[in-house]
């Protein structure tokens, strides 16, 4: 039975890796690949405590899905309210180089606040308003991506990898800011340099009159409640040692409340499009049901110590962790980071590997950017994808290596800083 479940693992994964080319949706494949290996696992063995074991991996997967269910609603609250008008209004330059960076800069510190997804997906908005000539879009586009995913690197609340290794346990908030804020910033910087120096012919020309939206009192007391509490959350799990999740959602609850306030004697329509249920309906549930189904079946191969005999499998015939990491990075860009690191939180015991132990750290810089390696490797990348049409071989060809110089001078100084 074990062998068929590692099997069905395996079939499930190539599914979810090669959804574009399959056409089908990554959720439905996760979802029914961790609820059929559940199934097969109570069948094959009758006499193991399998609906303990289920409770146990529920628990902690709902940690996860709670928080990013409360975050994700957040940022829509912010975004019904034009929030981020209050950052894009400050962007004045009309040189295209100077706009490249100015934008790295914001999607690098922007998705370490927010997530690496929103981030890319309101950063590309904005460049599709200011830069007119499709090609150096598509390559503002490119930087995005890279920018994003090294920002969500070193945040707790940045990527749903460093997310899941907080909740988890293997890192803690100020620590993992510490550590990887320098090699996730190389991460960004070693790429824009190189376009500065190598590439500054293709972002010539004059860019478009940048448009300014004001915001008003009611949508700035929003923006600010709803990135202030974002930030509060690691505070929040400092102070009261309660999960992440219960800060996240007294965070939404206390936004919930304002915006019904403020909004309470105008129109229903008006009320309705600023209210946190109209928000609660756009976030991206499905990528939640994937993370389910995945975390699911992972929970599996745990319980079944598959994952742990895997980790033995690979100190023995690669030795060095580091480079075994840093392969890891490397796959999360042909297929999701999320089940990888799933997986190597259940290879690597806590009870070897402590919180803050430099295995967890690394695992979270190389999962965070390695997906930037490929349009495909992350949800920045596969979101930007889709709002700009980007072809998989033109970012291969005009992107992949300026990530993969990021990538690896990122890697360098963290392995130096050790």
């Amino acid at each position: 039975m074990e062998l068929i479940i590692v099997l069905i693992f395996i079939l499930g994964y190539l599914a979810i890796a090669f959804e574009h080319p399959l056409k089908i949706n990554k959720t439905g494949a996760a979802l029914f690949m961790g609820l059929l290996l559940w199934t097969l696992y109570r069948i094959g063995f009758p006499h193991h405590p399998i609906a303990e074991e289920l409770a146990h991996h529920i628990e902690a997967i709902s940690e996860i899905l709670f928080f990013l269910m409360g975050a994700m609603t957040i940022v829509e609250i912010i975004d019904a309210h034009d929030g981020f008008n209050a950052i894009t209004n400050r962007i004045k330059t009309r040189n295209k180089i100077k706009l490249l960076w100015i934008i790295a800069a914001l999607s690098f510190f922007l998705s370490a606040v927010l997530d690496n997804l929103t981030t890319a997906i309101v950063m590309v908005s904005l460049t599709r308003k200011l830069v007119d000539d499709k090609q150096q879009r598509l390559f503002f586009a490119g930087m995005i991506v890279i920018a994003a995913n090294a920002g969500g690197a070193w945040s707790p609340i940045g990527d749903v990898t460093t997310t899941m290794l907080w909740i988890g346990g293997q890192i803690s908030a100020s620590n993992i800011i510490a550590r990887l804020f320098l090699p996730s910033l190389v991460c960004l910087l070693v790429p824009l340099t190189y376009v500065t120096l190598f590439e500054k012919k293709k972002l010539a020309g004059a860019l478009t009159p940048i448009p300014q939206n004001q915001l008003g009192k009611e949508n700035m007391l929003i923006f600010v409640l709803g990135i202030g509490g974002l930030l509060f959350v690691p505070v929040f799990k400092q102070l009261t040692h309660l999960p992440p999740y219960t800060g996240i959602l007294l965070v939404l609850g206390l936004l919930w409340l304002v915006a019904d306030l403020i909004h309470r004697k105008k129109e229903d329509e008006l009320r309705t499009r600023y209210s946190a249920s109209s928000a609660l309906m756009k976030i991206d549930m499905p990528s939640i049901l994937f993370f389910l189904g995945i975390l699911l079946a992972v929970g599996v191969l745990e319980s079944l110590h598959i994952l742990e005999g895997l980790s033995k499998i690979m100190d023995k015939a690669i030795g060095n962790q580091s480079l075994i990491v840093f392969s890891i990075g490397i796959l999360s860009a042909i297929v999701d980071n999320v089940p990888l690191v799933a997986a190597t939180q259940a290879m690597y015991d806590l009870s070897v590997f402590p919180q803050d132990a430099s295995l967890w750290e690394f695992i979270a810089y190389c999962a965070g950017t390695g997906g930037s390696l490929l349009i495909i490797g992350s949800a920045a990348g596969v979101a930007v994808m889709g709002i700009e049409k980007i072809d998989f071989i033109w970012y291969f060809k005009k992107i992949t290596f300026i990530a993969l110089l990021g990538y690896i001078a990122g890697a360098a100084v963290y392995l130096i800083a050790q």
